[in-house]
């Protein structure tokens, strides 16, 4: 019995693959639907807004973004898990995807497993802030002012996101005692440092720039890499010797896992082609965004280091959500 229906399996395996190969050439067929885990009106909403109609022109089918925010985009992505690996369902992903097995008790999917790294858009640096009244004009000061005064507040966006990562970090990089202040989402945590609540945050710099353009806050180190274009004056954390490990917040097209590698290849290299579109990267630029297009193996190795170092120091200073 096992034999025959082997038997019978393989020219029935041979007679579907010529047909999943037409379903691919034709693709897009029909509208895509695009799933985001945040509100209209946030980083990783306007990057889908911004691609909306350059895609649904490069496609020529229609771009449906549904906004299913909550539970730090674990809604969405569970959505995104359990559909069809058909690419008509894309999850515009932002770096809580990495972050919240690190962090959650228990997750309604595998984070590697039940996903299909495609593209990594843009990112956008964390950076250092203090309120502007206080004296504090680089990271080394702000350190031996901690160390003067055990306990400095910091503020961050929320217990597990990724400036309470930076400020760990940065902690037990400078060897200072910080009091983690967590707020319910960036905007009242930047509201309180800016009202001299709360002295300094690690927070994104597109969620910042406008604050810090209106001298409301002052950068005083990036939390990333290299400098950013819109703050060049603004040194890293390296440069003052005080480097972490880069928790920049990304925004990306991850699909359900199976996903066929000719659509990944197809959608990765459409949005790569976008990403170098002058008018498209200024915009990105603008609003403190740095351009990254990594295809789908660096994306997915960035995922995977980014697990094991979140959860290295969610374990270290005690980071759970149950």
């Amino acid at each position: 019995m096992i034999a025959r229906r082997t038997a019978l399996a393989a020219p029935l395996a041979a007679g579907l693959a010529p047909v999943a190969a037409r379903a691919q050439d034709n693709w897009p067929s029909r509208p895509i639907r695009v799933i985001i885990g945040y509100p209209a009106g946030g980083p990783t909403d306007f990057v889908g807004r911004l691609l909306q109609d350059p895609l649904q022109r490069l496609w020529g089918q229609p771009l449906v973004i549904e906004n299913r925010a909550g539970a730090s985009q674990i809604i969405a992505s569970e959505a995104v898990a359990k559909s069809a690996p058909d690419g008509y369902t894309l999850f515009l992903s932002a770096s809580t995807h990495s972050s919240n097995a690190a962090v959650y008790a228990r997750l309604p999917y595998d984070t590697i497993n039940d996903f299909t790294p495609i593209v990594l858009m843009y990112s956008s640096p964390t950076v250092l802030f203090v309120n502007p009244n206080l004296p504090y004009r680089s990271a080394r000061e702000l350190v031996e002012a901690a160390k003067r005064q055990p306990g400095m507040a910091f503020a961050s966006s929320g217990n597990g996101s990724s400036g309470h990562f930076a400020l760990e970090m940065f902690r037990r990089k400078a060897g200072i005692e910080l009091t983690h202040v967590a707020y319910r989402g960036a905007p009242p945590a930047l509201q309180d440092v800016v009202a001299g609540q709360v002295p300094a945050t690690f927070s994104t710099l597109s969620g910042a720039i406008a604050l810090a353009r209106d001298g409301k806050l002052r950068p005083i180190a990036i939390a990333a890499p290299r400098r950013v274009e819109v703050l060049p004056n603004v040194p890293t954390l390296d440069e003052e010797g005080l480097g972490i490990p880069d928790t920049s917040p990304w925004y990306g097209f991850i699909g359900p896992a199976r996903l066929p590698r000719p659509l990944v290849e197809r959608i990765a290299r459409d949005v790569q082609g976008l990403l170098r579109d002058p008018a498209i990267a200024r915009r990105i630029v603008e609003t403190g965004g740095v351009i990254e297009g990594e295809g789908p193996e660096e994306f997915a190795a960035r995922i995977r280091r980014e697990l094991e170092a979140n959860a290295e120091v969610a374990r270290a200073a005690g980071i759970r959500i149950e």
